[in-house]
């Protein structure tokens, strides 16, 4: 079956896959995974999806994803068909996205854009549903200021306790 199966099919399989490595999955982690390795276009997730609900494959309540028995026996049947390279990075992307998606509901930066292109990122710590720390930089343009709200995000819990070491240390 291998080189004859189409794109679609072969899509299909690699959603059941996924869905059974790392789901339950949101379908928003199932996108971003898959588009930022350019492994599969927005319309085709989303009709693949949709193909794999209608077979039974898989259950979606409240845009989550669950494997079903079937789905899982085609997935474990049928994986060796995909490339283990695209296996590997799709699953990669998809814990990657996982964790971002953690790591933002304890970690925020929002921008704010000024009429002079100039930005503002308010960056923030919640804890317990309040925020913890929140910091606001200036950013000379766009493209810095995401890239100040990705690493923040990312690296958080690196700032919050570098900042709260050096405001408790002893002064020497």
């Amino acid at each position: 079956m291998g080189s004859e199966m189409c794109i679609r099919d072969r899509i299909r399989l690699l959603l059941c896959y996924l869905v059974k490595n790392a789901g339950p999955i949101a379908r928003q982690e199932i996108e971003n995974a898959l588009m930022e390795e350019a492994l599969v276009n927005y319309f085709e997730i989303g009709s693949c999806l949709d193909d794999i609900t209608r077979q039974q494959l898989v259950t979606v309540q409240d845009n989550v994803y669950s494997i079903t028995d079937k789905g899982r026996k085609v997935a474990q049947e049928l994986a060796y068909d995909l490339p283990r390279s695209v296996r590997e990075r799709a699953v990669a992307a998809v814990l990657r996205c996982q964790t971002w998606a953690r790591k933002e509901a304890k970690y925020s930066a929002s921008i704010t854009e000024k009429p002079d292109g100039h930005c503002s990122v308010r960056c923030t710590v919640k804890g317990l549903d309040e925020a913890l720390f929140c910091l606001d930089l200036g950013t000379p343009d766009r493209l810095s200021a995401e890239l100040v709200k990705k690493q923040f995000i990312l690296k958080g819990n690196e700032i919050y306790q570098l900042l709260v070491n050096k405001l408790t240390e002893e002064n020497a």
